[in-house]
């Protein structure tokens, strides 16, 4: 098992496990067992592909808002 040293409000982590965090946000939380360090996942990236396959075109939103725009009108 690897250990980390926490060193004046700085956290040095083994190198191996630095380099594949390196540019990526973590989230640090308490657990009952310790720390846990994880990715984090923005909300974008999360989003990403959750219209595909549900045919909802850029099309059909503009036809929509056209609609909108008519009965309100």
């Amino acid at each position: 098992m690897e250990t980390a040293t926490v060193e004046k409000d700085l956290l040095r982590l083994p190198e191996r496990i630095a380099k594949r965090l390196r540019g990526r946000r973590i989230e640090i939380a308490e657990t009952k067992e310790g720390i846990l360090l994880k990715t984090a996942i923005s909300p974008i990236a999360e989003a990403r592909g959750f219209l595909k396959g549900k045919r909802f075109t850029t099309k059909k939103y503009i036809e929509m808002k056209m609609t909108e725009k008519e009965l309100e009108s």
